[in-house]
């Protein structure tokens, strides 16, 4: 018997209109799969998630050279003894000295002969400047009494000539005048005499004059060696040497004691080392590019450097020019690059790893790019993880849309924008904990198990 059509009608509105169970409620309530991981706080410092922010690179334009930074020659300074002597240590070793500290002293009885000599040569040219001075008032009464002997001659010329005239008015005079002119001659020999006197004097006061240049100039000599041996300048050393016992070596610049191979006390020999200073600011960085790359390597060309394993430029980077080697090695086929940084950092210390990033075309285009360890290899796909814009505590797993790398930054084509971060450190566990075929919700627990969500 065929229902009403009115009947039918009624048992289908019933049955639509049934109330819904539980299970049922919850089936509707399940929320879509969703490429978004809660990462509070907590799970963050669990995991040891750390955030890069994206940059702006021209990274098709960039090559990158890892290398080591080294000691410049000129910043390495060695300390030799002057003279043999025993040393008396007054640094340790790796202890950082400032220019013009006491390093070490030395006790030398070269330096006691070295005295004995200036004290020789300045009680010679005491002498010597003494005998001149005297010789200088021989010379003056000399001067005097051969003045004295003129005036005496010329007072017998004009007697005898006075004797001459008087004989030749009244006769006779023939006696006294003989006498006169023996007198006269008696008084010019003793004029030649004292002539010859003050010439003999004066010639040894030019002979006195040669030798007191020559002990000045032994004393100057004498006092730049001793100069040379000490340190110091021959003007300040000339009022002190006496004084000095010991021979005091100081830093000529400021640095650290790299070397000490000589114990306190010990004796040493002459021009042997006792300690090596180096200054650790004065560094460049080495490293070795393929001959194949010289076309786009010309020196002065923009470099930074980064420390090995820093997360992103902004942690400890500087900045420099690029220098080429004189000679390339034909075996290995590379050629040594030098950069000389600009300033310091913790990192720039002789044997640490860093790497030179070289723009070697100024002009190129910038690119958004993150760095290469930020992203995962997830069976064929290659995704990183991008912060929430919108919520911090949260993370989003993007398919990579990459482009070229330089071995640490690759560009990303898509999906990223101005200011946006990545998850760098952490970024594994986060791609163990979302990988799948299908794009899954979950979230971790603070200690840092994951949880899917149902």
């Amino acid at each position: 018997m065929k229902l009403p059509i009115t009947l039918w009608l009624v048992l289908f509105a019933a049955a639509c209109s049934r109330p819904t169970t539980g299970t049922d409620a919850h089936e509707d309530e399940t929320p879509m799969p969703t490429n978004r991981i809660a990462v509070p706080p907590p799970v963050r410092k669990n995991l040891g998630i750390e955030f890069v922010p994206v940059e702006r690179r021209r990274v098709a334009a960039t090559l990158r050279l890892p290398g080591h930074f080294e000691l410049l020659p000129q910043a390495r300074h060695e300390r030799r003894t002057p003279m043999a002597g025993r040393v008396t240590i007054a640094v340790a070793p790796l202890q950082e000295v400032a220019a013009g500290d006491l390093l070490y002293t030395i006790d030398a009885p070269e330096w006691r002969a070295a005295q004995r000599e200036l004290g020789q040569i300045e009680a010679d040219l005491r002498t010597t400047t003494a005998r001149i001075a005297t010789m200088q008032l021989l010379l003056a009464a000399h001067h005097l009494h051969e003045q004295s002997l003129r005036e005496a001659a010329a007072v017998m010329e004009e007697r005898v000539q006075s004797l001459e005239r008087t004989r030749e008015s009244v006769g006779g005079q023939a006696q006294a005048i003989a006498d006169a002119k023996v007198q006269l001659a008696q008084v010019r020999a003793q004029i030649a005499e004292a002539a010859e006197k003050h010439v003999e004097t004066q010639a040894r006061i030019t002979e006195l004059e040669s030798d007191e240049r020559a002990l000045r100039t032994r004393t100057e000599l004498a006092l730049a060696a001793a100069a040379a041996v000490l340190g110091d300048e021959p003007a300040a050393l000339a009022g002190r040497w006496r004084t000095i016992g010991t021979i005091e070596v100081r830093a000529d610049a400021a640095g650290t004691v790299e070397r000490l191979p000589v114990a306190s006390g010990a004796w040493v020999e002459a021009h042997e080392l006792v300690l090596t200073l180096a200054d650790l600011s004065q560094v460049r960085l080495g490293a070795q590019a393929l001959k194949s790359g010289l076309p786009r390597l010309q020196p002065g060309l923009p470099v930074r450097i980064h420390a090995a394993g820093a997360a992103s430029a902004a942690t400890a980077v500087l900045t420099g020019t690029l220098h080429l080697g004189a000679e390339a090695d034909p075996t290995q086929r590379t050629i040594d690059v030098y950069v000389h940084p600009e300033g310091t950092a913790s990192f720039a210390r002789p044997g640490v790893a860093a790497f030179a990033e070289i723009e070697t075309a100024s002009g190129a285009a910038d690119e958004l790019a993150i760095p290469l360890a930020a992203v995962m290899q997830d069976g064929l796909d290659r995704v990183f993880f991008l912060r929430d814009p919108k919520n911090g505590d949260q993370v989003i797993r993007v398919a990579a849309d990459l482009g070229v790398d330089d071995g640490r930054w690759v560009e990303v084509k898509s999906g990223l924008a101005d200011g946006d971060a990545v998850v760098g450190a952490g970024a594994y566990a986060l791609m163990l904990a979302s990988s799948g075929s299908a794009p899954k919700g979950g979230h971790f627990h603070a200690d840092g198990t994951w949880h899917e969500d149902h």
